[in-house]
């Protein structure tokens, strides 16, 4: 495999790439395949980069290993990816080749080739600086809970006590922590907002958000319909949501629900009994992944022997989860902050759904179409939260707790959707208005929020607070516009739930037969493929919105 921190080793083997004559059809594909294979073998060593350093933040080694990639191997890879999509773009040969397979294909390097402009690999050196810089400071935020050193994630476990003293003193401590943070935060993200307005007019846009669209390869819907979807949330989600939170006032016997109380208990209830460890967690969760299918428990299994696990939270670890595949491997890799709550659970079968997405489509010999858009990604992630929530009591066996985890779920989902749509909505507004200043940003924020978000709790006290919430958010500066996706495929896993409840079997072929089409078919076809709609509609919204408060009273009877 080749050394991708030897420069002029990685430049020579992406010139020969690049000067390897195409005389007919066949030589053309199988230059794609020849390219694939190198694609992967970069694809590997930068993952273990980006692994390494979200791992390790205070590592010096590691740091610098990273940020080479970055300032260097990256801005590399992105001028010969000009040069070889121009290869293929003007290559005659490729009116020969299947265009119904290759179709995807072609649309996506044609539109590789629309964004590209030179000037912008120095800003994007720049723009992931800022975001290094972001990432050690979540990564070192720190509070001291009765004389010990605790992560934010950590401290998530005392938000859902019984007491209520407890969950108002363990979030006004994690909010003292954010907010001494705030002007520098607010600092990265005026920076971040700069760089990126002007990669967007250099590639010809007018904002970065039409770029961004362009970039993530969305097709199939836009901007238009993401500010339908918008107001379809919050005319009938939100008031779902306000049910939801008004029963939570009334269990918890309190005159206003605050802040600290969105995921209390009442006194009289007993509490979730935290999760032992990682090692708790990763067991039950081959378990009840093996009661869906045995190939999901066995890859995790052999996940965990290969070291491709890092889940629990410590200091200096970037915040947040994800799940990187190493395609020469063969195997993903996990991260997240685990601190012992039901969250870890949702959030290690979430990732699991990526890692058997990324074992479904390994096979598929033209590497462009193993990166899946995000929205067919989540929905393979997505789904196996509620693919596997039926046998969750292999973590919490005793009945309560079990039906409680799956009610807590359900309602999670609820309350998600219009968190989606706020994330989405202010990052419109924020690169539609890139002249904006912080504290602008900041009001325009706490304004959606209260009318999506955060619409029930009272708030009137903790207004600069809630202003600030949004930079708790990894994915507004890290992965721009990378949001909405998630509500998608949340609309999407449910109707795959629905069906599986139904008739499991075929409801698993169809989510598998999706899972293998990679990228290689649009949006609606890779959801019709699963047996369901590329649909967010209000009357879709509607309609769900009832199976899932169907499902909450089942679960609750």
């Amino acid at each position: 495999m080749i050394d991708v921190q030897d420069l002029k080793l990685l430049e020579n083997e992406l010139q020969q790439l690049l000067d390897i004559p195409i005389k007919n059809v066949k030589d053309l594909e199988e230059w794609i395949l020849k390219e694939s294979q190198l694609l992967k073998e970069i694809k590997e060593q930068m993952a273990k980069f980006y692994i390494d350093f979200n791992c390790y933040n205070n590592d010096h080694k590691i740091k610098e290993k990273y940020e080479f990639s970055q300032e260097f191997i990256t801005p590399m890879l992105k001028q010969f990816k000009s040069k070889l999509d121009l290869k293929f773009y003007n290559n005659p040969y490729k009116t020969e080749l299947d265009q119904q397979y290759y179709r995807q294909y072609i649309l996506s390097r044609s539109n590789s080739i629309e964004i590209f402009n030179e000037k912008n690999i120095s800003l994007e050196i720049n723009e992931e600086m800022l975001i290094n810089q972001y990432s050690t400071i979540m990564g070192e935020m720190m509070v001291n809970w009765e004389g010990e050193e605790k992560t934010l994630q950590q401290m998530s476990l005392f938000l859902m006590d019984s007491n209520r003293n407890t969950r108002e003193k363990a979030w006004k401590l994690i909010q003292e922590r954010r907010m001494h943070a705030n002007k520098e935060l607010d600092n990265i993200m005026d920076q971040l907002i700069q760089i990126r307005h002007q990669i967007a007019v250099n590639s010809g846009f007018n904002n970065y958000r039409d770029y961004m669209f362009k970039k993530y390869e969305r097709f199939d819907y836009t901007p238009d319909d993401c500010k339908t979807f918008h107001r379809a949330v919050e005319r009938i989600v939100v008031p779902y949501k306000d049910v939801l939170e008004k029963r939570l006032k009334e269990k918890l016997e309190v005159e206003q629900l605050m802040p600290w109380d969105s995921q209390g208990i009442p006194q009289c209830d007993k509490p979730l009994q935290p999760l032992k460890d990682s090692q708790v967690l990763v067991e039950g969760c081959i378990k009840l992944l093996n009661q869906v299918d045995s190939k999901y428990g066995d890859l995790l299994s052999q996940m965990q022997r290969d070291g491709m696990l890092d889940l629990d939270s410590r200091r200096a670890k970037s915040p947040g989860g994800f799940c990187s595949y190493l395609p020469i491997t063969g195997l993903s890799f996990i991260f997240m902050n685990f601190a012992g709550t039901y969250e870890g659970l949702t959030t290690m079968v979430h990732e699991m759904g990526h890692a058997v997405h990324n074992m479904m489509k390994k096979s598929i010999p033209i590497y462009n179409y193993q990166n899946t858009p995000m929205e067919s990604a989540e929905l393979a992630s997505m789904s196996m939260e509620l693919l596997t929530i039926d046998n969750w009591n292999y973590l919490y066996p005793d009945e309560l707790e079990f039906k409680k985890v799956r009610g807590d779920h359900i309602e999670d989902i609820i309350k998600f959707i219009p968190w989606a749509m706020t994330v989405d909505k202010f990052q419109h507004w924020m690169y539609e208005n890139p002249d904006h200043t912080a504290e602008e940003r900041n009001k325009k924020f706490k304004e959606i929020a209260l009318s999506l978000s955060h619409h029930y709790e009272d708030w009137s006290q903790y207004q600069v607070e809630l202003e600030n919430r949004w930079k708790a958010q990894i994915h507004i500066y890290e992965v721009p516009f990378y949001y909405i996706e998630y509500a998608i495929a949340q609309l999407g896993a449910l109707q795959v739930w629905k069906e599986y409840k139904k008739n499991p079997g075929i409801a698993l072929e169809n989510y598998e037969k999706a899972l293998k089409l990679g990228s290689s078919k649009p949006l609606p076809q890779v959801y019709e493929a699963a047996g369901i709609k590329f649909d967010f509609t209000e009357e879709t919204i509607k309609e769900l919105m009832e199976f899932l408060s169907q499902q909450l009273e089942n679960i609750q009877q």
